[in-house]
């Protein structure tokens, strides 16, 4: 279990803190995704994490151990794979693999098992012998993440990993990311790309501005606890029709029109569609009981995700 407990941090000569007031209690043994827009806190919190920042107020603590305790009892414990490239390009997979295999701490065995390992489980036996800066965005992402699993972390922290790279790599990222878990590594996701989140992560927190706004099993963040439609229209709704659903809306993101509407049930659907075609409004999209992340957040903070 890893546990945050009322971490603030505010960077020097900064407006506003990066973060106010964060607890979060992070399970072992799954991949838990810290969700929220650029500038949200997600990378000043993982830092902190990492050791690479010191908090400013609060405590984290490492199955009940302090983490800087945690962490000096096993500097191996947690690893992070930063969202920049953290290799030298001049260097070959190879050679950057050993080199930070020998930055660890390990012995020329463990080095050419770790190494091996890592190449394996990130599949880059063609380009062992490649320059980094020779590879395309989706091998370096794979040798970024190969480096962070050196020294078989308990803890693998990972700061927007697939960001710059094409489908087929993403694919192949979270499909490795989300085997993690059964090897013994638990992981902390970082990512303001919502699909990947709700694709890999059993739990989550959203944060914006510094603040936790939700936190919980990904299941009941997405569960909708009463008869409500959510709809995208390509115009407002009517009057009549707003009175009659008690409708909420919900704001108006890059011209897409969004309102919350209470029904009593779902066989109530067909009679709101039809009454929708007749005020000449297009449903762009609907959805009934089950919320995506997209939709979660904008509820909490009235703007789109990636605003």
């Amino acid at each position: 279990m890893l546990k945050v407990d009322g971490v603030s941090y505010r960077y020097r000569d900064a407006a506003s803190p990066a973060l106010q007031d964060v607890s979060l209690s992070i399970p072992a043994g799954g991949i838990y995704g810290l969700l929220g827009p650029n500038g949200a806190g997600k990378t000043t919190l993982i830092s902190i994490l990492a050791g690479l920042l010191d908090a400013g107020h609060g405590q984290i603590a490492l199955n009940g151990q302090p983490l800087a305790a945690a962490r000096a009892a096993n500097p191996r414990a947690i690893a992070l794979v930063p969202q920049d490239y953290a290799f030298y390009p001049m260097l070959t997979v190879a050679e950057n693999l050993r080199f930070f295999a020998g930055v660890l701490g390990l012995n020329g065995r463990e080095i050419k098992i770790q190494s091996d390992a890592a190449i394996a489980f990130a599949r880059l036996e063609q380009v062992v012998g490649k320059r980094a800066e020779q590879l395309s965005g989706g091998l370096r992402r794979r040798l970024n993440l190969a480096i962070g699993l050196l020294g078989q972390p308990q803890w693998l922290l990972l700061d927007e990993p697939t960001v710059g790279v094409d489908p087929q790599s993403r694919h192949f990222l979270l499909d490795a990311i989300a085997a993690l878990p059964a090897a013994g590594t638990s992981v902390i996701y970082t990512s303001h790309y919502m699909e990947e989140v709700e694709a890999i992560c059993q739990r989550i927190a959203i944060v914006d501005q510094g603040r936790v706004l939700a936190e919980g099993a990904l299941a009941d963040i997405l569960s909708s606890p009463e008869p409500q439609v959510e709809l995208e229209l390509d115009r407002p709704l009517p009057p009549d029709l707003a009175e009659r659903y008690a409708a909420t809306p919900l704001g108006n993101f890059k011209f897409r029109l969004f309102f919350r509407l209470t029904v009593g049930m779902t066989s109530e659907l067909p009679r709101l569609l039809d009454e929708l075609a007749t005020a000449g409004c297009t449903v762009k999209n609907l959805n009934f009981g089950q919320q995506n992340l997209e939709q979660v957040f904008m509820n909490l903070t009235q703007r789109s995700l990636r605003d």
